[in-house]
């Protein structure tokens, strides 16, 4: 079916006041554009099928945000391969998602 955009629906984006974003990256992890832009969330929910580059991010991401819960997935049995959960909260003092500190 026909799906409509926010913009399309009435909903003003910029009116909005998001507090947590939930990210999902490829096994390639978050680009620095996007750790800078999920850095300006309150809350930021991550989950990951590459642990490595899951470190990277979290590594960048730990300047405005500590980790405060971890979780492990191990959906593949008798692979390698594992699911991450990751829940990052901002650092007091760390500047707020709308710019103020």
């Amino acid at each position: 079916g026909h799906r409509e955009r926010f913009e399309q629906q009435g909903l003003d984006l910029a009116e909005c006041d998001f507090k947590t974003v939930l990210v999902d990256p490829p096994r390639a992890g978050l680009d620095a554009d996007t750790v800078k832009l999920v850095g300006k969330f309150d809350t930021i929910v991550y989950i990951s099928c590459n642990p490595d580059t899951l470190h990277n991010n979290v590594r960048d991401l730990s300047e405005t945000h500590t980790c405060t819960q971890f979780a492990l997935f191990d959906q593949f049995p008798y692979s390698h391969h594992v699911e991450c959960g990751v829940i990052l909260k901002k650092r007091e003092g760390a500047p707020c998602s709308n710019g103020g500190s």
